[in-house]
């Protein structure tokens, strides 16, 4: 028999990726972008497609995250999966 597991998604006001939603491997988050276009990702599928470049960053290494509260990144939209 087989069981289907319960897609968590939860809706955020910005594209977001912290050290805490990475470790949730099941966890969906959406947003809509200022144009009215809605995204849909996993924040860990994210994290380990591009972990040197967030790792690299100023904000990472000060705040453990990253945010961008007007669109997908350019180079998240670039990458084939994101959820």
């Amino acid at each position: 028999m087989k069981t289907s597991k319960k897609v968590k998604v939860t809706k955020v006001k910005r594209f977001v990726l912290s050290q805490k939603n990475i470790k949730d491997k099941d966890l969906i988050l959406e947003f809509t972008t200022t144009e009215g276009v809605t995204h849909q990702y996993k924040p860990s599928k994210v994290f380990e497609q591009l972990k040197d470049r967030f790792e690299s960053m100023p904000c990472w290494s000060k705040y453990k995250s990253y945010t961008n509260s007007k669109n997908l990144p350019r180079f998240v939209r670039d990458l084939e999966t994101i959820v």
